[in-house]
């Protein structure tokens, strides 16, 4: 469980968060929302440990993340575009992680790593590797230690449909292992069947956080991007 209290954050004269309360539990898939420079990326960051907030507090399992950094063993993250040596091979940025992390997790998943056919192509550069495959690679290290928390920024962003939906599965069945997983999207379609919770975002504020099915009920629409669109007219403060 991850609870974010009155959040604030500020880059000089900006206010990229003003007093963001969140709480997000296990076996929940949230979808993350909002327009460009609403604040989303510097909430993943503060959650991450890489933006330090002004003020407010996030709590990891019930126990604060601010001098500890021991929680992020737990978590997966995979960003929107991922950034690794040119000269490694993709077995060679495996075996690096599992080294880095080692003994703090007794069992690998490597099932997105056969699943997307990486086994194969373990000798490719990444310098060699297209966009989408690069995509694949960061997919496979943020589940490849089994963490509890998985946070994924546009996950299927330059990835084919056959991988989208090789990904999308993963993600259901390790919601239903009781993960809680965090997903950023402009593919609002994408994310229809995954989700269980919405939270909104915009200008730095939290403009709602609700149930999916709450918020199908109060919108008419099962359309995640017809729901937001029907909600931000009915409340558009």
């Amino acid at each position: 469980m991850i609870i974010i209290k009155d959040l604030i954050k500020r880059f000089g004269d900006l206010k990229a968060l003003f007093g963001v309360s969140l709480t997000f539990s296990n076996g929940e898939c949230v979808a993350l929302l909002g327009p460009n420079g609403s604040g989303k990326t510097t909430l993943i960051k503060s959650i991450l440990g890489m933006v330090v907030p002004d003020s407010g507090t996030i709590s990891f399992n019930e126990e604060s993340i601010n001098g500890n950094w021991m929680y992020r063993q737990k978590i997966g993250y995979m960003p929107q575009i991922g950034h690794y040596p040119e000269n490694m091979t993709i077995a060679n940025i495996i075996d690096m992680m599992k080294d880095i992390r080692k003994g703090s997790h007794n069992h690998h998943d490597e099932e997105l790593i056969k699943s997307f056919g990486l086994h194969t192509m373990l000798h490719k550069k990444m310098r060699t590797l297209s966009g989408g495959t690069t995509q694949k690679v960061s997919a496979s290290l943020a589940f490849l230690f089994n963490p509890d928390v998985l946070i994924l920024d546009e996950p299927t962003a330059g990835l084919d449909p056959l991988a989208s939906e090789i990904l999308k599965q993963k993600i259901l069945k390790e919601k239903k292992n009781g993960k809680l997983i965090l997903i950023t999207s402009h593919i609002l379609s994408e994310l229809d069947d995954l989700i269980t919770e919405v939270a909104y975002m915009q200008d730095g504020n939290l403009v709602f956080h609700k149930k999916i099915a709450a918020l199908r009920e109060e919108t008419g629409e099962q359309r995640l991007a017809k729901a937001i669109t029907t909600i931000m007219k009915l409340d558009p403060s």
